[in-house]
């Protein structure tokens, strides 16, 4: 373990480390489970996606390139790969698939996880989080993946016509059948993930054990509300686009908003408040410097030095760009510089927080003081 990592393991949550290589990763256990997973997680959005359409804007690796990717993460001690049954219509799945076979990777040591929602068909039932939706795509996910079961299956977006009870008695199924051992959500509200706890509770389902979520330093909408909850009830983060679908990559700045032929020159997502944004790479350049490190390993390792973080998806279309944000796991971020990075980058006040804030401060817990 380097002295770097002794520092940030004092500094954050605690966690388990192993040194591979020159860098130290870190596992969590993911939200109130016992399963360990890395601070990086590979995501595979870029798996597949073809020379034209939506999902070509994203990415288009094919199998060797994919492979590769996946061997550059588990060298470095990732274990944790997310993908979804919709990204390039089903080729990452077959790709992620095909990739560990390709390499030989043990079941066991590597944690994947996917997702269902999103439009795989024609018909009216093609989609959302229905009993029925929900089995005839776990099979299909099943056979993409070449897997037996999946490690953590997630509703990849919240249903308004499904009853959420249908939903989650769907995945407690799935558990129960052996096909998953957990189960999770993604963009799903505070409210949301809070009621479903609640009737997991009371219908002794198999309980949410995470999140996925967008959360940057550009955009930290998810602290009103998101971030106590997930805190408060125990289930784990998992953070994507980290980068801000790049525009925290270094490239852009206000002198080059356009950012040569980055993902933002094609596809301008998630939403920025970009005014912001310049406010805070002007502090993580310098911060850069002093590292001697890039501005997208900055806005990286704010993001590994949050509490609520479990683990955050790094994507990438080359080897040596995923070897860039790996080395993030060993910036230790000073309090001055972690203050600096804050005050470029709070969200305004907004009740009920400000009056929470006020109406509280007499009830500070004594070891708070």
């Amino acid at each position: 373990m380097t002295v770097d990592a002794k520092k940030r393991r004092d500094r954050r949550h605690p966690g388990v480390f192993l040194k591979w290589k020159e860098n130290v990763m870190r596992y969590h256990t993911l939200g109130q489970t016992g399963l360990l997973v890395s601070e990086l997680c590979l995501g595979t959005m870029t798996f597949g996606g073809g020379d034209e359409g939506f999902w070509g804007h994203i990415g288009r690796l094919e199998q060797e390139e994919a492979d590769a990717l996946v061997r550059t993460a588990l060298d470095a001690g990732i274990n944790f790969i997310d993908t979804a049954n919709v990204y390039a219509e089903g080729r990452s799945e077959q790709i992620t698939g095909q990739a560990l076979r390709n390499l030989g990777i043990a079941r066991d040591e590597v944690v994947i996880a996917t997702k269902v929602f999103s439009r795989m068909g024609q018909g009216p039932n093609a989609s959302g989080a229905s009993r029925y939706h929900i089995m005839a795509q776990v099979k299909e996910s099943l056979k993409r993946l070449q897997l037996e079961h999946i490690d953590l299956y997630q509703i990849h977006a919240f249903d308004s016509v499904t009853p959420m009870e249908e939903t989650l008695e769907a995945l407690d199924s799935l558990v129960r059948q052996g096909h998953v051992r957990y189960v999770g959500v993604s963009n799903w509200a505070a409210w949301q993930v809070a009621k479903a706890l609640g009737i997991c509770e009371r219908r002794q389902l198999s309980r949410i054990a995470s999140l996925q979520s967008y959360y940057t330093i550009a955009g930290r909408d998810l602290e009103r509300e998101i971030v106590p909850m997930l805190l408060s009830e125990k289930v784990g983060l998992m953070v994507w686009s980290p980068l801000a679908g790049g525009l925290l990559s270094g490239k852009y700045d206000r002198r080059n908003q356009q950012g040569g032929e980055g993902r933002r020159a094609s596809f301008d997502f998630p939403p920025v408040d970009r005014e912001r944004g310049y406010d805070v790479i002007d502090v993580m350049r310098g911060i850069a410097e002093t590292h001697r490190r890039s501005v997208a390993q900055i806005a990286l390792a704010w993001l590994l030095h949050q509490q609520a973080v479990t683990s955050v998806i790094v994507g990438a279309k080359r080897p040596e760009q995923l070897a860039e944000n790996l080395a993030a796991v060993d910036i230790v971020l000073s309090p001055d510089e972690l203050k600096a990075l804050d005050a470029a980058s709070a969200l305004p006040r907004e009740y009920p927080g400000w009056m929470l804030e006020r109406q509280g401060a007499n009830r500070t817990k004594p070891d708070q003081r």
